[in-house]
């Protein structure tokens, strides 16, 4: 029930999912708003598609701390009700971004090791594509949270999108390991003794370069980023549409650069990607565009499948353990940290025995 096209664009997008990959499919919102949509389809009824009643639908205003509290019976909160009890095994929403992120994190959890959820957008770049993170689900962010989102941008970029050795960096002011703020300065850290491939810190004018395959950053510089690059691609387009109207010469010019235009409109087309994947949940979750097209909703019910094929949580798990079992480098640091903090606290007089109880606490 959620976005500026909702139900008939996720209703149609429901339908050519369940078409194109055969995957059943629940859709949970007012019954007989959706079924009166279904009804355009004949084939419907033959494609695997159940329908859950929810009394109440959270609009895109709705304030999440509000909507928590007061609209228990959402479809928001149904269908995360039905993957946490295994009735469905992911979830997609172009909904209330900040609605899904609540109930996400009270109904599913985090998963273990992971202290909040990120959103991961998948930018196009010069050479391919890069996954940025968090893109808006934490406004702040510690040092820990930094270090997990690139393991889990990691994860999603070797096992989702197949790429064997993805190269992860931090979004800074400057390249040098001793630009940013202490928390980037601290996961820079962390993130170089980890066991993925990490490159260091990367300027905005390289976002799109396509030199990483992974950025970390705090939510509120991604969100911020990842608007502006919207706002840019709706100039271009404006200009180049200007461009190719001027006159005889430039529309000529646009009908020989037609098919080379849709190629380029195809790679920076969200609707292509779908969802954004809310990582770092005990559950699959898609975050899919406010103004999603049927075809963004197709595209984003494929993405929670494939996350689900491809059993990402348990990758993301697997990566995190594996970084802090108390053998490795990573773990050392961690207590070097500590007992640097300590010292700071109490003091060039602490003994070493003193410094030692202080790194075990």
């Amino acid at each position: 029930m959620g976005g500026d096209h909702a139900p008939e664009a996720i209703v149609e997008g429901a339908v050519l999912a369940a078409r194109e990959f055969n995957i059943p499919l629940i859709l949970v919102g007012i019954s007989h708003r959706v079924h009166q949509e279904l009804e355009k389809y004949e084939d419907w009824k033959k494609l695997g598609i159940e329908v859950e009643h929810a009394d109440e639908v959270v609009e895109m205003n709705d304030s999440p701390s509000k909507v928590v509290r007061a609209k228990r019976k959402s479809s928001i909160k149904i269908a995360l009700d039905l993957v946490k009890k295994g009735e469905a095994s992911a979830f997609v929403s172009a909904g209330n971004t900040g609605a899904v992120l609540a109930h996400s994190l009270i109904i599913l959890r985090p998963l273990k090791g992971v202290d909040r959820p990120a959103i991961a957008i998948q930018l196009p770049t010069s050479k391919g594509s890069t996954i940025l993170l968090d893109a808006g689900a934490n406004v702040d962010c510690k040092t820990n949270q930094l270090f997990q989102f690139g393991i889990m941008g990691h994860a999603y970029a070797k096992y989702v999108l197949n790429n064997d050795n993805p190269r992860g960096a931090l979004l800074c002011i400057g390249e040098e390991d001793s630009k940013g703020n202490e928390a980037t300065k601290e996961a820079f850290k962390l993130l170089k003794k980890s066991h993925i491939n990490f490159t260091g810190n990367i300027e905005g004018k390289a976002v799109y370069r396509g030199d990483v395959d992974v950025i970390v950053c705090d939510g509120f510089t991604g969100n911020v980023a990842l608007k502006i690059s919207e706002s840019l691609a709706e100039m271009i387009g404006v200009g180049l549409k200007n461009l190719f109207t001027t006159g005889m010469t430039t529309k000529l010019s646009y009908m020989l650069l037609k098919p080379h235009l849709a190629e380029l409109k195809k790679k920076v087309d969200y609707s292509e990607k779908g969802g954004a994947p809310l990582l770092g949940i005990n559950g699959v979750c898609i975050i899919a565009h406010g103004s999603s097209s049927p075809k963004a909703i197709k595209n984003a019910i494929y993405r929670a499948h494939e996350f689900v094929d491809k059993k990402i949580n348990e990758h993301i798990c697997e990566d995190i353990e594996n970084n802090l079992d108390g053998k490795g480098s990573l773990w050392q640091h961690l207590k070097e940290i500590v007992a640097g903090s300590e010292d700071d606290l109490h003091g060039s007089s602490q003994t070493s025995e003193d410094r030692t109880d202080a790194s075990k606490k």
